[in-house]
């Protein structure tokens, strides 16, 4: 493909063609992300999509315009979903390839919406490729396919008829499908928006692909943002990418939980990591932003529940609302009503405390506690901590 194949009027072709098999997404505003941020900030949801992702709007685009009744995709998830319920609401037989790592709750997602769901390999190229060899079947691309793009570009036609006056559209990258979509329909309506990608720093083949002005691949690691873990950015996306997309940024994994947290509670928002990534950048980046109005790109929903407790634990201790610490006491009585009311009486709250007499390298006379207290922030943790070592406590 070359850069001028995809333009506005295949995404509004799109966009007409899947307007009613798909939920027109709210653009929310933020007061508490804006104040938070000093920029003036809107939630494009597409976690309130149908199937919980974008994805649902490329998979129908694509599966509209094809002869044969029987298709195959490779995903870790959120594509395997959006296939299976486009199909079956367009009367196609499709097979999932999902790699045996994908979350459980995205396989049995796709096998609920009546698609066959198979589970091959270790990695998402391993399911991949597999599907790719399935020739008696229509494969259908994840991310690197005109018509998947244009469907996905569909995002930005909404956002741009929402809202004037956008200074940046902050977008989850991780094949590039979507942010290739936006990027055109965004650029073509309002060529003053920025758009701006962002990755997880475990999955950078986006990020430096776009630095290096070629086609980079690496092997993703263990994210929470699993739904962008793709080893290799599309080739298709990259042209799309290389013309029309502005910068690329990378979170890590605390900035991840601790804005999946932050959807949670402030919006009451149900965003999976691939999802709170542009919510993680502008919350790094927000001296940037300052000023501006922002769109961030909620791609998805489809959280791994299993995980959740997990994820909300590592946002608390990211976000400074959780201390976890250890501390050596005299082993006297008293000593550890001492100790607590020392936290008391800042008003922190002991969430679970183990008293160890018999760990390793302690001298004669002491005992270890490990502590996990709830905090307002991270400067009252610092106040308490400083207390007990004032009041002669060894906090580690």
């Amino acid at each position: 493909m070359t850069q001028d194949m995809l333009d506005i009027k295949d995404i509004q072709t799109a966009a007409e063609k899947i307007k009613n098999s798909i939920h027109k997404t709210p653009l929310i505003h933020s007061n508490s992300f804006s104040k938070m941020t000093g920029s003036e900030v809107y939630i494009k949801a597409e976690n309130l999509q149908k199937t919980g992702s974008f994805k649902v709007r490329g998979a129908f685009n694509k599966l509209c315009d094809i002869s044969r009744r029987k298709v195959i995709a490779a995903s870790m998830g959120n594509h395997a979903q959006a296939v299976a319920f486009a199909a079956g609401r367009l009367g196609i037989q499709a097979k999932i390839v999902m790699p045996v790592t994908a979350p459980i709750v995205k396989e049995e997602a796709a096998r609920a919406y009546g698609a066959q769901v198979i589970t091959h390999g270790i990695s998402f190229k391993e399911a991949f490729d597999y599907a790719r060899s399935q020739k008696d079947h229509t494969f259908i691309h994840a991310f690197d396919d005109e018509k998947v793009i244009a469907g996905q570009g569909t995002t930005g036609i909404e956002i741009i008829g929402d809202l004037d006056n956008i200074d940046a559209v902050l977008v989850p990258v991780g094949g590039g499908g979507l942010i290739a979509g936006i990027s055109v329909a965004v650029k073509s309506l309002s060529p003053g928006t920025k758009i701006i990608g962002v990755q997880s720093a475990a999955a950078t083949s986006g990020y430096d692909s776009f630095k290096k002005k070629a086609v980079c691949e690496m092997q993703p690691l263990p994210t929470i943002a699993d739904g962008i873990a793709i080893g290799r950015i599309g080739g298709t996306a990259f042209e799309i990418i290389e013309k029309y997309v502005d910068d690329m940024i990378l979170v890590d994994e605390d900035s991840i939980a601790a804005a999946i947290l932050l959807f949670l509670e402030r919006k009451k928002l149900v965003v999976e990591g691939a999802g709170a990534v542009t919510l993680a950048a502008l919350l790094n980046s927000s001296g940037s932003f300052s000023g501006k109005r922002i769109v961030l790109l909620a791609s998805g929903g489809n959280i791994d529940f299993t995980m959740v407790d997990r994820i909300i634990h590592r946002g608390l201790v990211t976000g400074g609302r959780i201390g976890v610490f250890n501390a050596v006491l005299d082993d006297v009585p008293g000593s550890l009503h001492a100790f607590t009311g020392i936290v008391f009486s800042h008003r922190g709250n002991i969430l679970s405390l183990v008293h160890d007499r018999f760990a390793g390298n302690l001298p004669m006379g002491k005992t270890k506690v490990a502590v996990c207290i709830e905090v307002r922030s991270k400067k009252h943790l610092e106040d308490i901590l400083s207390d007990l070592d004032k009041k002669g406590f060894d906090v580690r």
